[in-house]
């Protein structure tokens, strides 16, 4: 039973890695090139060169991606498996296909017309046609299929590899925080939009770009659910207890604990909650004891029984 539920989950797995790298090409070819936009990545700067310099945007980033992958499995060691490697290839594979096919056109627009005959259409790549843009809705919607395209892959078991190996071999020599030099890297491709068109609104939408999808990323991630670790200091611990053990349904853990003050032994209980549950206990604290202290604190993710499951082994 057990080996076929990991089969079932390795199936999941890879159906997640093929739906995140299919939709991270329609992000990048259908809403961001179009718009001249840079979310990081180098997929971000192969959109630059590809409006400076036509070629594929595939064909620049694989160029990238591959010296990328070699060079930090040889300064990092084999980081990166085989669903990491799986999803640059796919990714290459599904922006070709729409690049080829489609073309640079964009999807959400307020009109096409064959010449310009406003100051703020902007011309498709290697088109002669024109488009009205409306930048903050496309920069929106760009933003939630990036991050459900990353989340999938996050989800998946794979990483992002691309210019995050830059900001994992920089940390490695420097000791910098790993999330400020992936900050910083990106922030430099996003900056490339502003030397290469000129405009101030490029790098900006494509920050909102970067906000919006890492935002979608912890909520394909982490899930809707927020949780919350409660420390209840107590006297009335068997009424506490109870509460907690047939009322809301959850087990804790009892500690012993002394007071810096008065020096008193108290007892403590530790219990992980939903939100839900948390409002329950709130709302009865003051009947089982008036005189407990309580300390509420958020957690990110919680693992084990009556929670998430815990994670199985590739």
């Amino acid at each position: 039973m057990e080996q076929k539920n990991n089969v079932k989950e390795q199936i999941i797995a890879y159906l997640m890695l093929i739906v995140g790298s299919f939709l991270f090409a329609v992000g990048d070819v259908m809403f961001v090139n179009p718009y001249l936009l840079a979310p990081g990545g180098t997929y971000g700067l192969s959109n630059v060169l590809n409006t400076v310099w036509p070629w594929k945007i595939s064909y620049y980033a694989i160029c990238m991606d591959i010296p990328l992958l070699l060079v930090g499995t040889w300064i990092l060691g084999p980081k990166f498996g085989f669903k990491t490697i799986l999803s640059t290839i796919l990714i290459f594979a599904f922006t070709w296909v729409l690049e080829t096919f489609w073309g640079y056109n964009p999807v959400i627009h307020e009109g096409i017309m064959e010449t310009a005959s406003m100051p703020n259409m902007v011309q498709i790549p290697h088109s002669e046609l024109f488009f009205v843009p409306d930048y903050f809705l496309n920069t929106v919607v760009a933003g939630i299929i990036y991050g459900i395209a990353i989340g999938l892959i996050f989800k998946s078991g794979a990483t992002s590899g691309g210019s995050d190996i830059i900001s994992m071999i920089i940390h490695k020599y420097t000791k910098i925080s790993l999330g400020t030099l992936v900050m910083v890297v990106d922030s430099v491709i996003t900056l490339t939009t502003l030397i290469a068109f000129k405009q101030i609104r490029l790098p900006i939408y494509s920050i909102i770009l970067i906000y919006i999808e890492g935002k979608i990323i912890d909520l394909i991630v982490d899930g809707l659910k927020t949780y919350k670790t409660v420390y209840i200091v107590t006297n009335n611990v068997e009424a506490m207890r109870n509460y907690i053990l047939n009322d809301l349904h959850r087990g804790g853990t009892l500690f012993l604990g002394q007071g810096l003050y008065a020096g008193t032994e108290r007892p403590m209980i530790y219990v992980s909650l939903e939100r839900a549950d948390l409002v329950k206990l709130k709302n009865n604290l003051r009947h089982i004891d008036p005189t407990a202290f309580v300390n509420v604190i958020d957690s990110s993710e919680i693992m084990g029984q009556g929670f998430k499951a815990l994670p199985t082994e590739e």
